[in-house]
């Protein structure tokens, strides 16, 4: 069951990373959208409404979530660049994927949003020095975290849905 959770492994940062390393990060976070949408480009309806894990959520659930973090994610990169150490708002993703547009929008409504959005942040990411990335924010749940560590989390995060997504299908039999 772990590795329905998580099959890539929980989160691990790089504590010494390079632009080498930024740059991976930078790429994973610009193909994300793609990606994505090519994981989820075949499912029908009722797919889409099959938990990746049993008391997890479902595959529209997920498509909606990473666009509700991902528009999270450049918020606290924003503020992180222009305010100092700012307290990085937090949310109820376990309730977020509860409400209505989780349950009723289609997810192509997230994934034109993640492909636009990620287009900007992709450029705000490639603009910024290696001591910008050390700026930093106060998150509630993981405490000061660095743009450097956020850009990772980040990146990891999309990786770690997706392969959720690949993970349902591979064993539905779907693939």
């Amino acid at each position: 069951m772990d590795l329905w959770s998580y099959p890539l492994g929980t989160f691990k940062p790089e504590m010494h990373p390079t632009s080498e390393h930024r740059a991976i990060w930078m790429e994973d976070i610009a193909h994300i959208p793609t990606a994505l949408r090519l994981t989820v480009q075949n499912l029908n309806a009722e797919q889409l409404l099959v938990p990746y894990r049993p008391g997890g959520w479902n595959t529209q659930q997920v498509v909606h979530h990473v666009a509700d973090n991902d528009m999270n994610a450049f918020i606290r990169f924003k503020r992180a660049l222009t305010e100092e150490a700012p307290v990085a708002g937090s949310y109820r993703e376990e309730l977020w994927a509860e409400l209505s547009d989780y349950q009723e929008a289609p997810i192509e409504t997230s994934l034109i949003l993640l492909e636009s959005l990620h287009q900007r942040f992709v450029v705000l990411l490639r603009s910024l020095s290696p001591e910008q990335f050390q700026r930093t924010f106060i998150s509630p749940t993981h405490g000061i975290m660095t743009l450097d560590i956020a850009a990772q989390r980040y990146a990891w995060h999309g990786r770690h849905h997706i392969a959720q997504i690949d993970s349902l299908k591979e064993r539905m039999g779907w693939i």
